[in-house]
């Protein structure tokens, strides 16, 4: 009889680490987007607690969906918060008007968003009174403290970086990070797992994208996954996003953006 312990075989997904943050969050939320925002809740509720994924609030969508209080829909973000459901500013309009002049903000006008990149070009001014707005908003509606401020598109001129250090915001995420505005400190490292529903073309490559991504993010602290209502009415990537949360869920512990501050204070307490 052997005595050689016996392990189980490897199934190429690493082991589940407590310190090890899975970031869910579902963007453009508003009154619009309201059907498409429960339809995703649920979805990401399959994997573990629906309230843990954070709501990012656009205060008037295009000039069309103006959040007021005392409305349905302010009654719904108050109840989300006090659920616990952390509520980041996102944006104002979610339009981007601005003519860009350099030719890195053109390309990124025209290739990474289909017009939404709201807080690329704005001044300083500009982007602070945007901000401040926001905040008192859903703040007033939630009352609440917001957990902080994601532009559209993860996209930020140097006027938005500016007035982000002066609008008290707790985080802020683009692309690739998030951090800790006031202090300028980064809080995780990892790019962002997302999907585009908005062509053909881009439903494939994103889809292409949620295959190739997993294995690198599951091996990163944080991993995160931002999901849009337009994803709602694409079954593929629907699909996709149930397969992608349940294998990343495997290595990491779904949790709040907040958690990356308290394991920070942790930290920095030891």
């Amino acid at each position: 009889m052997s005595f050689r312990s016996q392990r189980p075989a490897w199934n190429g997904t690493p082991a589940r680490s407590p310190r090890k943050l899975l970031l869910l969050a579902v963007h453009d939320v508003g009154p619009r987007s309201e059907s498409a925002v429960d339809l995703l809740l649920d979805r990401l509720g399959r994997h573990g607690q629906a309230d843990k994924a954070a709501l990012l609030v656009v205060p008037d969508h295009w000039g069309e969906a103006p959040i007021r209080a005392k409305t349905p829909f302010a009654a719904r973000l108050r109840g989300w918060a006090d659920r616990g459901t952390e509520i980041f500013v996102h944006g104002w309009f979610h339009r981007d008007s601005i003519q860009h002049r350099s030719r890195a903000a053109q390309f990124k006008a025209r290739h990474m968003t289909a017009g939404e990149g709201e807080f690329l070009g704005l001044d300083r001014a500009s982007a602070q009174a945007l901000m401040l707005s926001g905040k008192a908003l859903l703040e007033d509606i939630t009352g609440r403290s917001v957990a902080g401020f994601v532009a559209p598109a993860w996209l930020y001129g140097r006027g938005a970086l500016d007035a982000l250090a002066e609008c008290d915001f707790k985080m802020a995420e683009d692309h690739w990070k998030v951090w800790a505005p006031t202090t300028g400190e980064v809080l995780a490292e990892s790019p962002v797992l997302t999907w585009a529903s908005r062509s053909r073309g881009r439903i494939a490559s994103s889809l292409v994208a949620a295959r190739l991504l997993p294995p690198l993010l599951q091996r990163m602290e944080v991993a995160r996954i931002g999901v849009h209502p337009g994803d709602a009415a694409v079954p593929a990537i629907l699909a996709s996003i149930d397969r992608t949360v349940a294998q990343l869920s495997r290595s990491h512990r779904i949790a709040r953006y907040g958690d990356l501050l308290a394991n920070r204070q942790t930290a920095c307490a030891c």
